[in-house]
């Protein structure tokens, strides 16, 4: 987190939005579309959700999300990644989209739900 302070200034909109803005409730709406007791143990959905709001700010395809992700600081922050953690295939996203999002609708309201919280604490 050291390295972050000196790289990612304090006025960053990505710094903002992970500071103010809890995202735990992406668990909550989340919960019911996977499964604790099998297969291997998936991406944070939090981490994925992430992602795809990136890729909305930003207006990147999965593909340049992801590259971006590589060497951005901001991103990394964002993600909670640590600077020499490696990031998702992009066909990741799509997954997550599919198994998960399979509803157009929950997408939009988790973004919602996103852009009122981040509304409301003024960071945007």
């Amino acid at each position: 987190s050291g390295l972050y302070d000196l790289i990612v200034p304090q006025d960053n909109l990505l710094r903002k939005i992970n500071d103010l803005i809890d995202f735990t409730f992406i668990y909550e709406e989340l919960a019911s579309k996977y499964c604790t007791t099998n297969g291997r143990r998936a991406e944070s959905p939090v981490r994925m959700f992430k992602y795809l709001l990136l890729k909305t700010i930003y207006t990147l395809s999965d593909v340049d999300v992801v590259e971006r992700s590589r060497y951005d600081m901001s991103f990394k922050y964002f993600l909670d990644l640590s600077p020499e953690e490696a990031v998702i295939n992009p066909s990741s996203l799509t997954k997550f989209r599919k198994l998960r999002l399979k509803d157009t609708d929950l997408l939009n309201l988790l973004i919602s739900k996103t852009v009122a919280i981040a509304l409301e604490k003024g960071i945007i």
